[in-house]
């Protein structure tokens, strides 16, 4: 049984702690794509614009990138399960006034709180899971992302059949999830052991000094760009009701969590992490060019397929992320997000203001430069990157019993 099959056979056979994490895991990506069915609803609601709402995304990813610093200096003081209900714990509490906004800037404000207890329990969450998921790494990495494409796929479902009552309901709703998450770490999750030595504010970014670390971060910061065009812009060009809506993101995720659980290890297995996320960005960028310029129906066909491009993505980041340097896994990744949560704050705010500055089609088009420029990266920084996976990848299964999805 090779590295890859060892990792999926490993993948059910997990404990109750990893589940309880994994379960409010999906839960608290369900809290991202939530908001997409509702945007006009929320827009129409508080007498906005599309321009202000789309902020309820970039208060949220604005705070998570800044908030990247603070998780590993936090959990290292605290302990992982300490974080994670207090990450818990900021959520439930903002999601539930989020419900209750009078203003689009009360909401505004109300996510930037979600975010902070969303950044604090996603970036441990995938630390506990790596650290106590059977089948070491590889596993770990596909319970994760099988999380995430789950929570995904469910987030505009949820949002959906909630907020056709009313857009205030899918708040709520996360609030109640959340709290049911808090009380499964509480009930199943025991407190993990710290690190040696305590994480500094400064780490994450030392660690961005690291060539392979910094070149997979810029790429992912380009490619998030790309990535939340389509979660947080696309809602306003297909101006559907909430359930159509919500059935489009539904199958997008539903190829987001295939495509990064089954597909991407597969493809890299055969062709290389590189090449395969090389390709994939390119096929992204023609997909979302093709939702801008093409009739309705085109743009409901590229939304869920860019799913599968996305999914394929994540995959391949995580894996750079979490390999190719040798900073500990949770410092090395707090520095990847810090820097690629920039990118989801800006595509919000920036594309439908690209809109009013000039038509329907140029935000895509940008969206569409900026995927290959993430993937000019990858080829530009390829030696830098496949060295210090290969250089890495003895020392990691050595550690892990079995290497991260080898090349």
């Amino acid at each position: 049984m090779d590295a890859l099959d060892a990792g999926a056979s490993s993948l059910l056979r997990q404990s109750k702690a990893v589940w309880a994490t994994a379960g409010a895991s999906v839960v608290a990506f369900m809290g991202i794509g939530l908001v997409d069915p509702i945007l006009p609803s929320i827009a129409q609601g508080l007498d906005a614009t599309a321009g202000q709402v789309s902020l309820l995304f970039t208060s949220y990813f604005l705070i998570t990138a800044f908030a990247m610093l603070v998780t590993g200096w936090v959990s290292s003081r605290i302990g992982g399960r300490r974080t994670l209900l207090l990450g818990l714990a900021f959520v439930v509490v903002f999601a539930g006034l989020a419900g209750t906004s009078g203003s689009v800037a009360e909401l505004v404000g109300f996510r930037a709180g979600w975010g902070l207890g969303n950044a604090l329990f996603v970036s441990t969450a995938l630390a506990v899971i790596v650290g106590a998921a059977a089948g070491g790494s590889a596993a770990a990495i596909l319970l994760y992302e099988s999380a995430l494409g789950l929570g995904m796929a469910c987030g505009p479902l949820l949002g959906a059949l909630l907020g056709d009552a009313s857009w205030r309901y899918p708040f709520f709703g996360t609030a109640f999830l959340m709290a049911v998450g808090f009380l499964w770490i509480a009930v199943f999750l025991k407190e993990q052991p710290r690190p040696a030595a305590k994480t500094s504010l400064l780490d994450p970014l030392k660690a961005l000094g690291h060539g392979g670390l910094a070149s997979a971060a810029a790429s992912a910061f380009f490619y998030n760009y790309t990535f939340f065009t389509v979660l947080a812009f696309t809602p306003f060009v297909l101006d559907m009701t909430p359930y159509k809506s919500g059935a489009v993101f539904f199958a997008w995720g539903v190829l987001l969590a295939v495509f990064s659980v089954i597909v991407a290890p597969r493809l890299q297995a055969r062709f290389g992490s590189l090449k395969v996320l090389g390709g994939s960005l390119v096929l992204l960028a023609a997909d979302v060019l093709v939702l801008g310029y093409g009739s309705h129906t085109t743009a409901v066909v590229c939304t869920i397929l860019s799913g599968a491009f996305i999914g394929v993505n994540n995959t391949v980041y995580t894996e750079l992320a979490l390999g190719v340097s040798d900073a500990p896994r949770p410092v090395a990744s707090a520095g990847y997000n810090f820097v690629r949560w920039f990118a989801a704050a800006a595509a919000p705010y920036f594309a439908p203001r690209i809109e009013e500055w000039t038509d329907l089609h140029i935000p895509f088009v940008v969206a569409a430069v900026t995927a290959l420029v993430g993937a000019a990266v990858v080829v530009v920084r390829r030696n830098a990157l496949t060295h210090e996976v290969e250089e890495l990848e003895s020392k990691h299964a050595t550690e892990d019993g079995v290497a991260v999805f080898v090349n």
